[in-house]
């Protein structure tokens, strides 16, 4: 009895840890270091959570369920999916790997995509807010709305 008890407390534990691991690195703070990392590296102030946009972005998550199809992200908008355990933060980290690629005295990418980038360090953009779903074929959908939009054409992002 003593040896099934413990048994059953160790299952519990690992399956705490398991939902614990899921829900990691997909947090509103979680979200918000990768990008106020990023931006103040480039000296421009924190952004802070927005729950309206969150809404927006989780519910635009969910509707690409069943495609998890990527469009082309738009102002104030960065887009990304990915298998396995595909995280929120690893979604901001893979928009700021961008960061070689903006060349700022030509405002311009150079050797690959920058806008996602650019969008996480847009300096007048200072609320963020984001949402994750997972689609049908078992990959993960994440979209992060920013406001005030930025990647507006022509002009720099700080």
């Amino acid at each position: 009895m003593r040896l099934f008890k413990h048994t059953l407390l160790l299952v519990c534990l690992m399956i705490l840890v398991i939902f614990y691991s899921c829900d990691a690195q997909n947090s509103p703070q979680d979200y918000l270091k990768v990008h106020n990392d990023a931006r103040a590296e480039v000296r421009v102030g924190p952004m802070s959570w927005d729950a309206a946009l969150a809404t927006k972005a989780q519910n635009y998550s969910n509707s690409r369920r069943g495609d998890c199809h990527l469009i082309h992200s738009g102002p104030g908008e960065n887009l990304a999916k990915g298998s396995g355990d595909f995280t929120g933060r690893r979604a901001a980290q893979l928009w700021v790997e961008e960061k070689p690629n903006y060349n700022y005295d030509s405002n311009r990418c150079v050797g690959g995509p920058c806008g996602h980038y650019t969008q996480v360090i847009w300096r007048n953009s200072t609320r963020l807010g984001c949402g994750r779903a997972r689609c049908n074929n078992g990959w993960w959908f994440i979209c992060c709305n920013y406001a005030p939009p930025g990647n507006i054409i022509g002009r720099r992002p700080y």
